[in-house]
């Protein structure tokens, strides 16, 4: 591994790599590094030998599943390189990507077309503004399809998708491409790219995506846009800087193809990201927030200016501790130094710094200006931190992530595994901005997490990683019990063993209480019931019903009034009195018309329209209610819905599959219902065969 220098700010670029699964971003990131001479063998996913696949869950699986970040040397540029995975389940690592980067590269496959990681990467560089180029992979597959591949980009984004290449071949024919911008032809002859005369049969094709380039990049420019409209003659070194100022403002996003694993396109999309996207001088000043005053200040990416530093990434590692990947906006952070962490006003030990080489680290003695590095062993600093200097604190909008929606609840696999369960999850959570840890009101730790991969991974790697082995399993509903009656109960409890007994003996009214939770009051006249006990019946009363009567679940919104009763004056004691009291609510309650109510959600699906109809017999299936639609902009509707809770537990699996992986949705507690008869039927079952089981 080659020592990395600092370069100057316009000779460094920053490319986050996102795509939807398997369309190739690894296989192209290792070409790249091996082209470069960053790596001495370019390593493949299938076979566990990828320079950025490096965690045991991502050889298991073949497929990448967390950022990775290496470097290369391009004729004096140096290209650092963030590669995501595409799958939706890890989401947050293409989000993180997207933070540290000043440019991307969206990779399509020539196969598949316009997928949801496609449409989420495209979604994220426009809510960036960010530059991008667009890499049309797997040209050489059985099926491909380069121009329709184009078309399809172009009828779903629009025309600011731009071809920079023409495709010479498609499929098993593909050998190459076209220029657009230079009309310079390029084949693949096994080794590398070649310069070939432009094929004449291409010709026509050539002109109309010329067309297509030029009429979208010169809106850069008034004088090129004049030129364009009035028929005059553009020189390649004009419309070559006007598509780089058009990728630089985000106003176009240039097309270009290829295969990563023969490595055709390859130096192409090389020279185009150092020809077309920017530096970090040429993105200019960053907008930061001054933590003392809470003014907007404007930052330039300059190594001599203020301290300010994005922490887009937390990795745990059971060896190291804690690593934290970095991106300088401005100023020099210095190994063995110190900065400030204006989000928790803590001061930062900064231990020794690394340039990131997929799996090799580099130590190095600063990191400057527009640069990417991590360090390991930051006490308190987490991912969406920002650091700085305590004489200057700086702080940066925070990173936002999508929220995760599929639950399960979690326990540990034996008993050796319950003490270390918390401290390891806690820890995880740590490099898993998508994940949460929480009690249900039904007992149970909860995970929530993005689906059922994520769920998979996070388990795998707590267990790998901290020792602690745990199981999941679906949550219990939070089912609560109600009456709706109104009857009178008796309890009695009497025990004789000799000595002192005990004995109790209460009369108690029940009655519904709507919204009102659990009342208890008394009405006791002559004494019947002495006022010393009073506080043991209604200790009885809130302890049946906190255990349930008719399925185990609480039982809520009901008063219960102590009326009449007995007692012993030697037998009679709190205790005696609490049991009655148990046993006169649960007698009472099979007589007051007990019933189970669920939790009912309030359902926010987002879905583009064509999945509208689906999506909405989907929910009609769980028993939901549709409340309404609404348009959300660029496609997309808001189906708003009531659905039971027990029908959700499984439908961020199931709205993934009906929408391609493009629904998302969130839920939160809207109110309580009756169950339906026939299901509340197998629950109160299911609850007498658990105490059957149970020897009750």
């Amino acid at each position: 591994m080659t020592t990395t220098k600092s370069v100057d700010l316009p000779h460094l670029r920053s490319v986050v790599i996102a795509a939807h699964q398997g369309a190739g971003k690894t296989t192209l990131a290792e070409r790249l590094l091996f082209d470069a001479g960053a790596i001495s063998r370019i390593g493949r996913v299938d076979d566990e030998t990828a320079s950025l696949d490096h965690e045991p869950e991502e050889h298991k699986r073949r497929q990448s599943l967390s950022l990775a970040v290496a470097g290369f040397d391009h004729g004096g540029t140096r290209i650092t390189l963030l590669d995501t995975h595409g799958y939706p389940d890890f989401a947050a690592e293409v989000v993180m990507g997207f933070a540290a980067a000043d440019g991307a590269v969206i990779l399509l496959d020539a196969t598949g077309g316009v997928e949801a990681g496609t449409e989420l990467a495209v979604s994220l560089g426009r809510a960036h503004a960010m530059p991008a180029l667009v890499f049309i992979s797997k040209c050489d597959r059985e099926n491909a399809d380069p121009g329709a591949a184009l078309d399809a980009l172009r009828a779903a984004f629009g025309d600011k998708m731009a071809p920079l290449h023409v495709a010479i071949g498609a499929a098993e024919t593909f050998e190459g491409y076209v220029d657009l911008v230079h009309g310079k032809a390029y084949r693949w002859d096994g080794k590398a790219e070649v310069e070939i005369p432009v094929p004449a049969s291409l010709s026509a094709e050539i002109a109309r995506r010329r067309e297509q380039l030029l009429e979208a990049a010169a809106e850069a420019d008034d004088d090129i846009l004049a030129k364009y409209l009035e028929g005059e003659e553009i020189t390649d070194a004009e419309f070559e800087a006007v598509v780089h100022r058009a990728v630089k403002d985000a106003i176009i996003a240039p097309v270009l193809v290829g295969s990563g694993a023969k490595g055709i396109g390859v130096r192409g999309l090389t020279d185009a990201i150092v020809r077309y996207l920017p530096s970090p001088i040429e993105e200019g000043a960053v907008a930061a927030i001054d933590a003392k005053s809470g003014a907007s200040v404007e930052v330039l990416p300059d190594p001599d200016g203020p301290l300010l530093v994005r922490v887009f990434k937390t990795a745990a590692d059971q060896h190291v501790g804690r690593i934290t990947f970095l991106r300088v906006v401005s100023g020099t952070l210095r190994s063995q130094g110190h900065a400030w962490n204006a989000s928790r006003n803590e001061d930062e030990r900064v231990g020794q710094l690394l340039f990131l080489h997929g799996k090799e680290q580099e130590p190095v003695g600063e990191l400057r200006a527009g640069e990417i590095g991590a360090v390991a062993k930051l006490a308190v600093t987490a991912t969406g931190d920002v650091l700085s200097t305590r004489e200057r604190p700086l702080a940066l909008p925070p990173l936002e992530f999508p929220d995760p929606t599929l639950v399960v609840a979690i326990e540990p696999q034996t008993k050796a595994d319950l003490d270390k369960m918390g401290p390891a999850l806690q820890r995880m959570l740590e490099e898993e901005p998508t994940a949460r840890v929480e009690r249900s009101d039904a007992g149970e730790q909860l995970l929530i997490a993005m689906g059922e991969t994520h769920v998979a991974v996070i388990a795998e790697r707590v267990k790998r990683k901290f020792g602690s082995a745990i199981v999941t399993h679906t949550p219990r509903v939070a089912y609560r019990e109600t009456i709706r009656g109104k009857t009178q109960s008796h309890g009695r409890y009497k025990k004789q063993t000799g000595g002192h007994g005990m004995f109790g003996d209460v009369w108690i009214e029940l009655e519904p209480n709507p919204g009102g939770g659990l009342e208890f009051a008394e009405k006791v006249v002559g004494g019947s019931v002495p006022r010393n006990f009073f506080p043991g019946v209604e200790k009885g009363v809130r302890a049946a019903a906190a255990e349930g009567v008719i399925a185990g679940y609480p039982l809520v919104d009901f008063k219960a009034t102590l009326y009449d009763g007995s007692f012993h004056p030697v037998d009679s004691n709190d205790l005696s009195f609490q049991i009655a009291a148990s046993m006169a609510l649960k007698q009472g309650v099979h007589d007051a018309k007990p019933v189970l109510m669920e939790p009912i959600m309030t359902v926010a699906v987002r879905v583009p329209e064509r999945f509208m109809g689906d999506v909405s017999r989907d929910l009609n299936g769980r028993r939901g209610r549709v409340l309404g639609m609404d348009p959300a902009g660029s496609g997309l509707q808001v189906i708003s819905a009531h659905v039971p809770q027990s029908e959700l537990f499984g439908y961020a699996t199931e709205l993934r599959s009906i929408t391609g992986g493009r629904g998302t949705f969130t839920s939160t507690l809207d109110h309580y219902e009756d169950v339906p008869g026939h299901i509340a039927d197998k629950i109160v079952e299911a609850h007498r065969k658990e105490l059957e089981a149970a020897g009750h």
